[in-house]
């Protein structure tokens, strides 16, 4: 419902996350709402939030236990919040978080709520253990007998062979195959070298060394569980390294490697969102304004080389929306799933050919690489799904806070060839 005939300006007042970290290392003890709740209790301690009753907490998991079906109100339960405060689950595959921020600032924009979260959390260490077929059907029959005897009969006909748990996978239902896979049809196809993926990789490690040691993350990090920062950032990396590392997906011809694509990863994030109205009341400045969003698919099955092409059309029809350029923007935090989706995004933007491809009449152009994740990112980071969005806010909000102006615009790809981009301003 409408409240206010007037969409109300929505602003980043705070930020939170844990240290992100490799699976099965920091946090391979600990699940989703462990995660989540000491990335929301963080951030209520930073903002003096204990007690208080805010208007909604949304995020999600991608990666979640059947446990966990009411994940962000448990999480929100857990905390010194006012246990008054609803929450709600929110799932889009990497683009989670940002579709929980999108989700939180239209319902203050609208004037619903005055204050919210947005979060997001994933564990690829912590997953489901997914049984047999076969010993599923064995137990469905088990659980409908009526006597011992009927259930005893059932369970004599299990097997060694159907006590192996079925392998975890996150390959596109309809393509069988992975992201990585598909990534590495998209790097021959437009013609992504080894060598420049390996060269994009080594900045981010080196940008993100950098921040750390100019404490630009000192504020926006919960130590947790004995982790102080993102445990899969590599100081000593050197493009000789990056080029000893073998084809990940396709052992042949490859060029896509564990150094220049995203690894398996825990962590968990999340972001304040308010009117400006909160946060005069409760004394916090305005770090930006959310201002546009875009949310687009594309089709990946057919097109296989497209599958996180997703922010093309995002990007595209935001700046419409917008009337704004590309080039109208003083950083650009682009999710990096892999350097060459990166890469791919950045070269179909250029290039009037495969725009024309897409469907849109001119390109959108290049932007100036010294404004793009300067901070380091998910290369270097880490990408716990989910939680990516929330860092890639909360680094915008930070970097436009502390220029006091300017506009940023966020790309962010996702499973299942979907995208959403936003701008944010100051």
């Amino acid at each position: 419902m409408l409240i206010h005939k007037e969409p109300r300006k929505v602003a980043v007042v705070g930020y939170n996350r844990i240290p992100f970290a490799r699976h099965n290392t920091a946090y391979a003890h600990v699940g989703n709402i462990e995660m989540m709740t000491a990335s929301l209790e963080g951030l209520i301690n930073k903002y003096e939030l204990q007690g208080q009753r805010l208007g909604e907490v949304a995020g999600g998991a991608v990666i979640k236990h059947t446990r966990e079906f009411n994940l962000m109100r448990e999480s929100v339960m857990g905390t010194s919040l006012d246990p008054a405060t609803p929450a709600c689950d929110i799932q889009q595959a990497c683009a989670t978080g940002m579709e929980a921020a999108i989700y939180i600032a239209n319902k203050i924009a609208l004037g619903q709520i005055d204050v919210g979260i947005a979060g997001g959390v994933d564990s690829a260490s912590n997953v489901p253990v997914v049984v047999s077929e076969p010993l599923r059907k064995i137990l469905l029959e088990a659980r409908k007998a009526k006597s011992f005897g009927g259930k005893l009969k059932q369970f004599l006909k299990i097997r060694p062979k159907h006590l192996v748990p079925v392998a975890p996978g996150i390959d596109e239902r309809r393509s069988k195959l992975s992201m990585g896979g598909h990534t590495e049809i998209s790097a021959k196809h437009y013609d992504i070298s080894r060598e420049d993926q390996d060269k994009f990789a080594l900045e981010s490690h080196q940008k993100m060394a950098k921040a750390y040691d100019e404490g630009f993350f000192n504020d926006m990090l919960t130590p947790y569980l004995g982790l102080d920062h993102d445990n899969n950032m590599r100081r000593d990396t050197s493009m000789e390294k990056l080029a000893r590392l073998k084809p990940a997906f396709d052992p042949l011809n490859g060029t896509l490697t564990a150094g220049n694509s995203t690894p398996f990863s825990d962590g968990a994030s999340c972001v304040l969102l308010a009117s400006e109205q909160w946060a005069k009341e409760h004394n916090l400045p305005v770090l930006a304004y959310i201002s546009f969003a875009e949310v687009a698919a594309i089709e990946f099955v057919n097109e296989r080389h497209n599958l996180l092409m997703a922010p093309v059309h995002a990007a595209t029809r935001m700046l419409q929306k917008a009337n704004l350029n590309l080039q109208d923007f003083d950083f650009y935090e682009i999710h990096e799933a892999f350097a060459a989706q990166v890469l791919t995004t950045l070269k179909i933007w250029e290039s009037p050919e495969f725009m024309k491809k897409f469907g849109y009449d001119k390109p959108l152009g290049s932007i100036d690489r010294n404004k793009l994740n300067t901070k380091g990112s998910s290369l270097a980071a880490a990408h716990p799904f989910a939680a990516t969005g929330g860092r890639l806010i909360a680094t915008m909000a930070k970097l436009l806070n502390q220029k006091g102006s300017g506009r940023g615009f966020i790309s962010v790809c996702a499973s299942g060839g979907q995208g959403v981009t936003m701008i944010m301003e100051k």
